[in-house]
Formats: structure tokens, sequence, C-alpha cells
């Protein structure tokens, strides 16, 4: 079992008692109603400094590394899938920053990242670029300093909260992979966007509610070229190398928190639902998937917690991000499924916590990567392809 350092744990304790407090309060009524993560709830989050875990000191961050990030993601997610996701988006812009960024968009950026008082999203794919992202359509070409956009992406969640977008681009056609860059479009917050040059349509999901995900229209938006990250186009593949590994290792914690949340919910019932005249953990048939469903977190959790250590001890980890991301979400899947389970009718009721848990587990093996994809990833790695 992998040692927390007291730090990490006292921020652990400390998430905990936030999610515990603040988070999980408010989730299943705002989930019902598909309403996003309150403001007040987001300021609440920026006090604790959720966003600032991972960014280093130079730029106002807490520099804790990767492990953090595991903690308060497990921790947050526990409480409402949707909160443990919302840091991510910082978390992934403020990395690129700092690896690819120039100095002027470092300072430019970086401390309202950290601070949370700017809020960030991310738009790589498209009706025809999800999993084969190389296949980006959509072009920003320069003109007298500037870059005009046309094109439609899909699933930009938080897009329109977001202040700043990095969005995938078609810089060239001459390179499959090397003719797409990255910019940092500056956008105002708001459902309306900025019309006509940039348009949303939220899209409506059965679950993962909290944050609303979008399906963009650019339409000649015009972004300065000094928002193409780290000044030189069709860097984007090699960019986003520098997020993969923490983007899919936090997804995983996403994933662990959820199952916590189901188990959690499903052993307290199992505790009081009577049948039969005695507590339904009584039945061997109840108390093996709870012992089931335990044994795979906590697999799922130390397996994610090694992955978290190599990050911080600067080792290539992308066949073991990739391996942490496939095992946590077909757990969190499998797990959430037999905490409805347990609860038998009262777990298909749509106002029942247990019923959100199911819901939401539905992304698990999509987001971030499906399980496909992942199992192909650590193919070609174990077999030598790449």
């Amino acid at each position: 079992m992998a040692l927390l350092s007291s730090d990490i744990l006292e921020l652990k304790e400390a998430t905990r008692a936030f999610s515990d407090g603040e988070v999980a309060p408010v989730a299943q009524q705002l989930h019902l109603d598909d309403k996003e993560i309150p403001d007040d709830l987001l300021a609440k989050m920026a006090d604790m400094g959720f966003f600032a875990v991972l960014a280093s000191k130079e730029y106002g961050g807490l520099g804790l590394g990767a492990m953090a990030v595991a903690v308060v993601t497990e921790e947050l997610s526990r409480g409402w899938f949707s909160v443990g996701a919302l840091p991510a988006r910082n978390w992934g812009s403020a990395l690129l920053l700092e690896k690819h960024g120039t100095r002027e968009q470092k300072e430019r950026w970086l401390p309202g990242l950290v601070s949370g008082k700017l809020q960030a999203a991310h738009s790589g794919t498209e009706p025809e670029a999800g999993s084969d992202a190389a296949n980006i359509k959509t072009t920003a070409v320069l003109q007298d300093g500037t870059y005009v956009l046309h094109g439609t992406k899909m699933w930009c969640t938080h897009a329109n909260r977001a202040d700043i977008i990095s969005t995938f681009c078609r810089t060239s056609k001459d390179s499959k992979h090397g003719g797409i860059s990255m910019l940092f479009v500056e956008k105002v917050r708001g459902d309306q966007f900025m019309p006509p040059q940039l348009t949303g349509s939220h899209i409506k999901t059965v679950g993962y509610h909290g944050m609303h995900s979008y399906q963009l229209f650019f339409d000649g938006f015009e972004v300065p070229a000094s928002n193409l990250l780290g000044g030189v186009e069709g860097q984007a593949f090699k960019q986003l190398m520098a997020v993969y590994e923490l983007a899919r290792m936090q997804f995983a914690f996403r994933c662990i928190g959820l199952a916590q949340a189901a188990y959690e919910s499903a052993l307290e019932y199992s505790q009081s639902r009577v049948q039969f005249g005695q507590p339904i953990c009584k039945f061997q048939a109840i108390r093996h998937k709870l012992a089931d469903m335990a044994t795979q977190i906590e697999a799922a959790r130390q397996l994610g917690y090694m992955v978290a250590q190599k990050m911080d001890q600067g080792v290539r980890v992308d066949l073991e991000a990739g391996m942490v991301k496939l095992f946590a979400s077909e757990m969190a899947h499998r797990v959430c499924h037999e905490a409805v389970q347990i609860h038998g009718g009262t777990g298909f009721a749509i106002d029942t916590a247990v019923n959100r848990y199911w819901r939401d587990s539905g992304l698990c093996t999509i987001g971030e990567g499906t399980s496909e994809v992942q199992r192909e990833v650590i193919a070609r790695r174990i077999l030598g392809e790449r």
C-alpha cells in the first residue's frame, strides 16, 4: 500500500471534510434539476486552493504534484462526480502553459488559472474527430497577426463558464499531425457565447450534470497570434503529451471517488434494509458483492497512487496511466451497477443518490479515451510497437 506523506494526508482529510460539508449536501438536487455547480461553491473551491495544488509556486501554485491531484480528485468526486472534474481543466491548461507557453503567456494566464479566477475548458473533439484526433478539421488561418477560426467542436464541457478554451485547430494541411496547433481562445462567460462568430449549443446528457457540455460553432472567430501556445505552429500533439498522463490518472481518481460513494451507499443500505427477518448484509450474495466492490476500489486506488508517485518522480507513465484509467473506469461501472443491484427497486428511482452514481458511471468508460482506445494504447506499448 502506498504511504501518503503527512502533507498529502492532511490535504486528503481537508478535502473530504469540504466535500462532505459543501458538495454532497447540494449535489443530488442540482443533479436532478440539471443545474450547474453554483458560483458560490466554485468560489469556495478556489478559497480552499484546489486549483493551485499542481502549479509551481512561481505562479502562485502550491507545487504539491500529481499525488495531491489524486487525493483531491477522489474526495471531491466522492461528493459529486462533476465537482471532482471541475479543477482538471485549470490543472491541464496550467500544465500546458508551464511546459510549453511563452513567458508572456505564462504571466498572462497562469496566476488566474491557479487562483481559480479564470476558468478553463478544452476543445478537441469534433463530429468526425473523437478518438481519431488527427482528423481535426477546424481551421485557423493567420491573417495580419490574427488567426481566424472556422469549424465545429463537440463535447466542450464547462465552455459557457470558461474564460479561456484551449482549442485544437488545423493551421496547415501539409501534415496530418504536424498541421495541428493549439490556440488559447479567450471569451466572455455566458450561455450566449460571442455570436455570431462563436455560438454554442448545450448537449443534454443522462448524467454528469453540474458542468454542461456544448457543441461549439466557430464562424470567423478571431484569436490574436500571441495566443498560439508556445508561439510555434504544428506542435499541439507534442504539447498534449504533457497532459495526457495527468489527465488519465486524474480521470481514474474521479472514477475511484464515484465508486467509493456508491460502495458506501450500498454498504449503509445493506445494513439498514431488513428482509426475511435480518439485514440484507447477512445474506451471502450481498456480502460477497460488498467484498468484491471494496477490493476492486482499493486495487484501483493503489494502482493510481503508484502512477501518481511515478509522475512526481519524473518517470514516464504513459503505459501505467492508460492501465489505471482502463481499470478504474471499468471498475466504477461495475461497482455502481452492483450498488444499484443491492438497493433493488430503490436504486432504480431517479431521486436516489445511488441512481445518480449509476448514471454518472456511464461516462467512465468513454471520457478521456474509451476503454477500447486504452486497450490499444496498452497493447502497443507491451508489444513494443511504440
